[in-house]
């Protein structure tokens, strides 16, 4: 039956020279009530682990909390997630089996992947996150978005980024707000024609790069041509955003508030850098300019991590590392458990923005699928994985409890879990065995 009220997602308001796009409404689907709403995921980690002392007087700042199923309590570390309970899961006693006989510095890299990095290369596999955007990227200005407080790549067992391509290669991560908030919704420089002009330039260019590569990679030895291919993977990945932004040039981005952003903010004020990366994903979410997104607020480099001083400069005395390596020592819980507790903090305010804001039947978080943790519990470590999983009520999960689990059962059972949610069709995912059935609706 015909709707006359029906408008498609890309209908934009136009007049006297002005192009604007119309924000997500509930007539733009011929049934809004049955149409389906995007289903989001985003990953949050943090290194090192978390505070795990339980005696006496630090127990309080324990991060797992006290008890187990419905009547856990929350102690000081994650209180501020208490207003929260109903919509996130607390689980315990995870990981990935391939990364328990590995350095402790080591699991950053493949706390989205599961793999096994062995050998000269340490070949990493494809991201939680990367799997998703194959799917399900196609709607989107950005197949995804790769956020750190460090950026860049890092180094191999110390990456600055948790995102992953098909082949194993990491995805640069962007730290710096502005930037982020210019590719998500800046207004381009030039005139459409101007624009086009440039990326077909640009795509040529690439094209014969690529052409040449093929030349060129044959007179490497096998070594060379290893290291080769991870420079075409990085070209190739360039080329593909130029091809979305030749398909997007004539859409134009959303148009939001940019009032209270911290577009400034770097290593020097870490909150507001932290504040300003969760807004940023907020608002990627909310005018679905990508579905996809992962932030790590910290590498595992030790002393040379940029975010590493931030509790330092937020006045918790130490660097990130060295609160955790004193978590068993006296004052160590406490010190290690407040730094635990501003992260939680920080993380808590994503989440209600994510809940405050509607949309269709629910809100913006029953839609969206949020994975918080580390790869470590406590220093060095890489077993009981500390995870929260949040959100995604309308995508078949149920929450409000506590589990534990043994470790016959794989941390990649979380995301086998969070995939089918998504309804990304896979059988398995790194050596996962399973969903995790209880926290399944």
């Amino acid at each position: 039956m015909s709707k006359p009220w029906y408008l498609d997602r890309r209908t934009f308001l136009r007049g006297t020279g002005v192009t604007l796009s119309l924000p997500f409404l509930e007539c733009m689907s011929v049934n809004a009530a049955a149409a389906p709403r995007p289903k989001r995921f985003a990953a949050v980690y943090f290194p090192y682990g978390v505070s795990m002392n339980g005696k006496d007087e630090h127990a309080k700042w324990r991060w797992f909390p006290e008890g187990e199923g419905a009547d856990y309590q929350f102690n000081e570390s994650l209180k501020s997630l208490e207003p929260l309970r109903s919509d996130l899961s607390v689980l315990g006693g995870l990981s990935h089996p391939n990364g328990r006989t590995i350095g402790g510095h080591d699991t950053a890299d493949i706390w989205l992947t599961g793999a096994m990095l062995k050998g000269a290369q340490m070949t990493n596999t494809i991201s939680l996150d990367q799997i998703a955007a194959e799917h399900l990227g196609d709607e989107t200005r950005f197949r995804s978005i790769t956020l750190s407080n460090t950026g860049g790549v890092g180094e191999v067992t110390r990456s600055s980024t948790l995102s992953y391509t098909r082949t194993g290669q990491p995805i640069p991560a962007i730290n710096q707000p502005r930037l982020v908030y210019n590719r998500l919704f800046g207004v381009e420089k030039g005139s459409k024609e101007e624009q086009r002009s440039q990326l077909t330039n640009s795509r040529s260019m690439l094209d014969l790069v690529l052409d040449h590569s093929k030349s060129v990679r044959g007179k490497l030895g096998k070594r060379d041509q290893e290291k080769f291919d991870e420079y075409l993977s990085s070209v190739r990945q360039i080329e593909e955003r130029v091809e979305r932004s030749e398909q997007w040039l004539d859409i134009p981005k959303p148009s939001v508030n940019a009032t209270g952003l911290h577009l400034d903010a770097d290593d020097s004020t870490p909150e507001e850098l932290m504040k300003t990366m969760y807004d940023l994903m907020f608002l990627a979410f909310q005018t679905d300019s990508t579905r996809f997104a992962t932030y790590q607020l910290d590498n595992m480099n030790g002393a040379t991590s940029i975010a590493g001083k931030f509790p330092q400069l937020l006045g918790f005395g130490k660097s990130s590392h060295s609160l955790a390596h004193g978590g068993n020592k006296p004052g160590g819980a406490e010190a290690l458990g407040k730094w635990d507790q501003f992260r939680a903090k920080q993380f808590s305010y994503f989440l209600q923005r994510l809940r405050d804001t509607p949309e269709g039947e629910g809100n913006l978080l029953d839609h969206t699928i949020v994975m918080y943790g580390s790869s470590n519990s406590n220093t060095h470590n890489n077993k009981n994985y500390p995870t929260i999983l949040a959100g995604g009520s309308q995508l078949g999960l149920k929450h409000g409890q506590y589990h534990r689990y043994g470790e016959d059962t794989p941390f990649a059972n979380v995301h086998r879990t969070i995939l089918n949610r998504l309804e990304v069709p896979v059988d398995a995912f790194a050596d996962s065995t399973g969903e995790l059935e209880e926290i399944v609706a």
